[in-house]
């Protein structure tokens, strides 16, 4: 690897970046304002280990579009080993590449952004990153969307005398009603004060969160197949329309989009295994945290879903409709909590840590991470992320663009695995 990554411009200070006393970066005197901060330097500690990297990707799995997801690809036609098999593939190939991406990250201590910087250059660096940054807005916005449906399902069913307030026709403004207002502004209040708090916050939001979705998870499935009874479940959602050769390019269809789904917090897992204590404790909760973690949960969702058919009378795809239809106060609390709790989970590691780092890069003197971040949540109001999500052929554009943008810029940075060994200052210092 090439030491010689930027060069200062004439007369440009080469004075270090004091850091705070408390800070975790390691800011040497070599190292150019113009480049780095205290949020991109090296870190002094890393202290995650593989419980914190397989609770990252419990967050990331557990959520309605997660939800949505791996129901969805039950009903392409597909028997349901043919599914398990896609999914099975689809995830490894994911965990392969996540390992890829974490070493440099990890090895260094610095996020994606600053490891761009050796394929792509130090200018270059944010044209990666800064795509990553825009789709993660984007995203943000709806997942944020997603989890205020589960709040307006929890305030209608407390307070029955505010639906009007949820028709759009009578009291909606650019797109969304007063009340879908209310309950997307919580969360997105919600959601940055765990983020204002720093990564020591997000990481024990996320330690616990996962888990206790599964939890609920569980007992919601528990409690329909009770209902519903055993016999009664059938897991081909959609039915079996495509055997032998015929269903090769179906699973082929189920496989890119599993990996489209991660690619997201695939390309920029650097910005996590940054933290963690070794290599080693990466992979292991990626082994966890992705192929053990993602078919189980495929599994449940399935299962929930295909017995809302036999109790419901419909078959419901979406978790926060189906705890809505529970006849049962505590049920309906506790399950839209829980997919509140899941959506901000998810929100906050895949689409709010991300564009905070990859903004921070363009101008590391005057965007702190918090202020990326806090850009990245602001910008997402006003893409009107309600109107996306009803939009499937948005939502299709952009996860083609996202899974086509993402293995490119993957592909670029992986050389930089075999050379990662090389001191993090070569990325974050000027040469005159």
């Amino acid at each position: 690897m090439s030491t010689v990554v930027s060069q200062a411009p004439a007369g440009a200070s080469e004075a270090g970046i004091a850091p705070h006393a408390e800070s975790n970066a390691i800011i040497k005197p070599g190292y150019h304002p113009r480049l780095t901060n205290e949020d991109l330097a090296p870190l002094k500690k890393q202290t995650w280990g593989q419980y914190n990297i397989f609770a990252f990707w419990m967050s990331d799995v557990h959520s309605v579009g997660g939800y949505i997801t791996a129901g969805s690809l039950f009903a392409l036609g597909l028997s349901s080993w043919q599914v398990l098999v896609s999914l099975l593939v689809g995830i490894v190939i994911v965990q392969i590449f996540c390992n890829l991406v974490a070493k440099p990250s990890q090895v260094t201590g610095v996020p994606y952004p600053v490891v761009c910087r050796a394929p792509f250059g130090v200018l270059g660096a944010n044209i990666p990153a800064i795509i990553r940054g825009l789709i993660a807005v984007a995203w943000y916005g709806v997942q944020t969307y997603l989890a205020s449906a589960a709040f307006m399902v929890l305030a209608l069913h407390m307070a029955p005398g505010l639906a009007p307030y949820a028709e759009v026709t009578r009291y909606g403004f650019a797109g969304l009603s007063a009340l879908g207002w209310v309950a997307f502004m919580v969360m997105w209040v919600l959601q940055a004060f765990v983020f204002w708090h720093g990564m020591d916050a997000i990481r024990k939001f996320i330690d616990w969160a996962g888990p206790a979705v599964y939890v609920v998870m569980a007992i919601l499935c528990g409690w329909l197949v009770w209902k519903a009874g055993w016999s009664k479940i059938d897991l081909n959602l959609g039915g079996i329309k495509f055997q032998g050769w015929d269903a090769l390019p179906v699973m082929l269809s189920a496989i890119a989009l599993v990996v489209s789904y991660f690619s997201g917090p695939m390309l920029n897992f650097g910005d996590f295994s940054r933290y963690g204590k070794s290599f080693e404790a990466v992979k292991k909760g990626n082994f966890w945290g992705l192929p053990v973690n993602f078919v189980f949960f495929s599994l449940l969702t399935v299962i929930t879903t295909a017995a809302t058919l036999p109790v419901f009378g419909e078959l419901i795809t979406d978790p926060v409709h189906t705890v809505g239809k529970i006849d049962s106060t505590t049920a309906v609390v506790l399950g839209a909590l829980t997919f509140m709790i899941a959506t901000i989970g998810i929100n906050i590691v895949a689409n709010f840590v991300s564009p905070a780092f990859d903004f921070s890069n363009v101008a590391p003197q005057h965007i702190s991470w918090r202020t990326g971040g806090m850009i990245a949540a602001v910008g997402s109001v006003f893409l009107t992320p309600w109107n996306l999500y009803n939009s499937p052929e948005v939502i299709h554009y952009t996860l083609d663009v996202l899974g086509s943008s993402s293995a490119r810029c993957s592909a670029s940075s992986l050389p930089t695995t075999t050379s990662c060994a090389g001191s993090a200052s070569t990325w974050t210092r000027s040469t005159a």
